[in-house]
């Protein structure tokens, strides 16, 4: 979070100093105060580090306390955290997985574009505009936000599921688009039927060229520089060259006409094989986490409020109805391309606002004359106000969409279960437990609510039970009146804890034991009265602690005195805490009370 906020700073400081002497330090502070506290707020009240960055961007600006009067330029200096996103991204993705992404990229990414274009058009041709200003409009919105979808699959931690990877492949489709759509503006324009042929060849040879240029360079050029880097250069040269084949690379793209955001990427994808990759992307990654929140910042000192005022009633219908629709294309395609409900709209939710890349394409359209300087500034508050909603729009998502159903297929649940023991939760510990007591035979009750994990016990030969061991109706269909014991060890720390407080009001008859997964998860089980409780790492991490003595040489009798000592100790500590209620701390200090120092 520091980091991210000094990053905003420097760059806030840079575009101050450029609007005059002494206004560069008020720069960095505002930033940094406006960060620090709206981000931290924005998320323990559950709304996320986007809708923070923004609210804090447009408090700043010119039309909240006129910190900034020039946005667009920190915004300029803080798209690079999408450069260095998407080259993040490029390291993950080797060339074989890229290649096995093909077909949603070109597929999925461009029927949900070709689609979208034709359906947002119809919007503004239906508010009376001109057919090419309709499409330019359009089009616009349908190229999404990479920073704010990229941000949001990071923090629900989907980067890596298929449903995100196939999210990715539309983006980077929409990166790649940007080249002909921009060629539709220069074509659409007054005059641009007379563009000659052999103009349109040069542009797309210069382009094919440059990406020929860099993957050359990546596959033959760039092993060898890292090298000699690593040989003869200190930590901070490696940091400054990942950043200059990163910033390289995305500036040749641009030469070139095409997107920094897909050079980055290229160069990623290249040096995902390398064997400095890891470092590489220890280097970047702060880079990458600061200029994405002064981007945030700076889209949230662009929301032009006045421009939003004078045309209030566009605005109103524009932003729902391009959402909205985006939203149908968006569903409709995901559906055809056999994905499920809930993907497809959870898709259609990320990726509903519009994007950083439609700023360049009105940019563009309005050098050219297809739109208006003051169409432009319309539709850029439209997509601005786009983006702003989206947080909102995936908080309601989560709360309202129904919750997914996991399939039974092949499963049976829990009913009329009579055994002497009855396990809850068939995970790692389930597994282990279980053996000494089938070796003993004794006869096992198992009950778990991962249906796929029943499944993959089946075919080892274990006869599991669906069931949710937190419902007091499972517990009695399970045979817990009946059982001799239970043991609670699901997969969840509040699970299991709900499990022991309904057997001990239930079946108080009935012994426990529960899994407990930290300490202060063990004396809360405690207090609900298990019969036994042990930590899930406590006795491995001994062990390895034992081992460790071992392999430094330390005699062996000394070690066991040493691993008995801690053991007591532990336990005295553990007993104190549950006695008296003190600190983990407190305890700690009362036991060591005596104890001379190793």
């Amino acid at each position: 979070m520091a980091g991210e906020v000094t990053a905003a700073a420097g760059a806030a400081g840079e575009a101050a100093a450029h609007g005059g002497g002494g206004m560069d330090v008020i720069g960095v502070v505002v930033l940094l105060a406006a960060a620090v506290i709206a981000v931290p707020v924005f998320r323990r009240i559950g709304l996320g580090s986007v809708l923070g960055y923004l609210a804090a961007g447009l408090a700043v600006g010119p039309f909240g306390l006129g910190f900034f009067d020039d946005p667009e330029a920190i915004i300029h200096v803080a798209e690079l955290g999408v450069v260095l996103f998407l080259f993040v991204i490029g390291l993950e993705m080797q060339p074989s997985r890229l290649w096995a992404m093909r077909g949603e990229i070109f597929g999925l990414g461009f029927a949900q574009v070709l689609v979208a274009m034709g359906v947002l058009t119809i919007v503004g041709v239906s508010l009376g505009f001109p057919v090419s200003a309709s499409l330019i409009s359009g089009t616009g919105f349908v190229l999404t936000s990479t920073a704010i979808v990229m941000q949001m699959l990071d923090e629900r931690k989907e980067m890596a599921t298929p449903k995100g990877r196939r999210m990715i492949s539309i983006l980077l489709f929409e990166d790649l688009a940007i080249v002909p759509l921009l060629a539709l503006v220069t074509f659409l324009a007054p005059g641009g039927e007379e563009v000659t042929m052999a103009h349109r060849l040069t542009s797309a040879a210069i382009g094919t060229g440059a990406i020929v240029a860099l993957i050359f360079g990546g596959l033959y050029l760039l092993n060898p520089f890292f090298s000699l880097l690593a040989r003869y250069g200190g930590r901070e040269v490696m940091t400054a060259a990942a950043l200059l084949v990163v910033l390289g690379a995305a500036l040749m793209m641009q030469a070139a006409g095409l997107s920094m955001a897909m050079g980055a990427f290229l160069a990623g994808v290249l040096l995902s094989e390398s064997t400095f990759r890891h470092q590489l992307e220890a280097d970047v990654e702060p880079f990458r986490g600061l200029l994405l929140g002064l981007f945030f910042l700076g889209v949230g000192m662009a929301l032009n409020l006045t421009t939003i005022a004078e045309n209030w009633l566009l605005v109103v219908i524009c932003v729902p109805a391009y959402m909205i629709l985006k939203m149908l294309v968006i569903y409709c395609v995901a559906r055809i391309w056999k994905a499920d409900r809930a993907e497809a709209l959870e898709r259609a939710v990320l990726m509903a606002q519009g994007g950083e890349f439609a700023f360049v394409l009105y940019s563009a359209a309005a050098a050219a004359g297809v739109i208006t300087g003051q169409d432009r500034a319309v539709l850029t508050a439209i997509v601005i106000v786009s983006m702003v909603l989206t947080p909102l729009m995936i908080i309601l998502h989560d709360r309202l969409a129904p919750k997914i159903q996991p399939s039974l297929d092949g499963v049976e649940e829990a009913r009329d279960l009579h055994a002497r023991v009855l396990i809850i939760g068939f995970g790692r510990m389930g597994q282990v437990i279980s053996q000494p007591l089938i070796a003993r035979g004794h006869s096992l009750s198992i009950i778990e609510k991962d249906p796929q994990m029943i499944r993959d016990a089946d075919e080892f030969g274990f006869k599991v039970w669906y069931g949710d061991g937190t419902r007091l109706d499972v517990l009695h269909a399970a045979g817990a009146a009946e059982a001799c014991l239970i043991v609670a060890v699901p997969d969840d720390k509040e699970a299991t804890t709900r499990i022991v407080e309904l057997v001990k009001a239930e079946f108080p008859m009935v012994p426990v034991i529960a899994r407990a997964f930290d300490r202060e998860h063990a004396l809360e089980l405690v207090q609900h009265d298990v019969d036994f409780q042990m930590r899930e790492t406590l006795h491995s991490a001994l062990a390895m602690g034992r081992e460790a003595l071992v392999k430094l040489g330390d005699d062996p009798e000394v070690i066991d005195e040493v691993m008995e000592e801690i053991r007591n100790r532990d336990a005295e500590r553990f007993e104190l805490e549950c006695v008296g209620g003190i600190s983990a701390g407190a305890a700690l200090i009362l036991s060591n009370r005596n104890t001379e120092p190793a």
